[in-house]
């Protein structure tokens, strides 16, 4: 899932070598509800051994090297973004996206490259959700006073989604 990447810089008259650590990008999903509401997921994630509470999501590409060609190709990774983010929307939550929009890319940043898309379902209809034999989710419907506590007191474990979650909410007309 992870690839060390070294770049050459030219810095004066030194060649330096940089190290940065890439993963491919992955997707995640705000899903505004009626009754200020928004719908997350609670999944059981084996690296906290426990179950978190999430924005639904998953990746753009299955694998590095899906990436890595993808990287070579003139494609927009942005577009390949929503795909991934509609196709999620169907699995993970059981929604069949009918308008989405590209919120914010959070960068990982300093040596690791591991960017995040956030999209806003804009409108669905609803379906059954469609998991993998390994997924662990159930949805999770929240008021959106609950939901800003849960990003502020660590309940929503993916830091830079919860702070994400927090920008949209604080220019969202809900």
């Amino acid at each position: 899932m992870i690839e060390i990447v070294e770049r050459v810089m030219k810095i004066d008259d030194k060649e330096i070598v940089y190290e940065n650590a890439r993963c491919a990008p992955g997707v995640r999903l705000i899903i505004p509800m009626p009754q200020n509401k928004i719908l997350l997921t609670r999944e059981y994630r084996t690296y906290l051994s426990d179950y978190v509470f999430r924005l639904p999501g998953g990746k753009v590409v299955d694998s590095l090297e899906e990436y890595n060609a993808f990287l070579k190709s003139d494609a927009d990774i942005k577009d390949a973004a929503r795909a991934a983010a509609i196709k999620e929307a169907r699995e993970e939550v059981g929604l069949v996206v009918n308008d989405v929009e590209l919120f914010a890319i959070s960068k990982c940043g300093a040596s690791i490259e591991w960017d995040l898309y956030y999209f806003v379902v804009k409108s669905f209809t609803e379906a059954e959700q469609q998991l993998e034999h390994e997924e662990d989710i159930t949805l999770a419907l929240t008021d959106i006073e609950e939901v800003k506590k849960m990003c502020l007191d660590g309940r929503m474990k993916e830091e830079h989604s919860a702070l994400i979650l927090l920008q949209y909410l604080s220019q969202a007309e809900l």
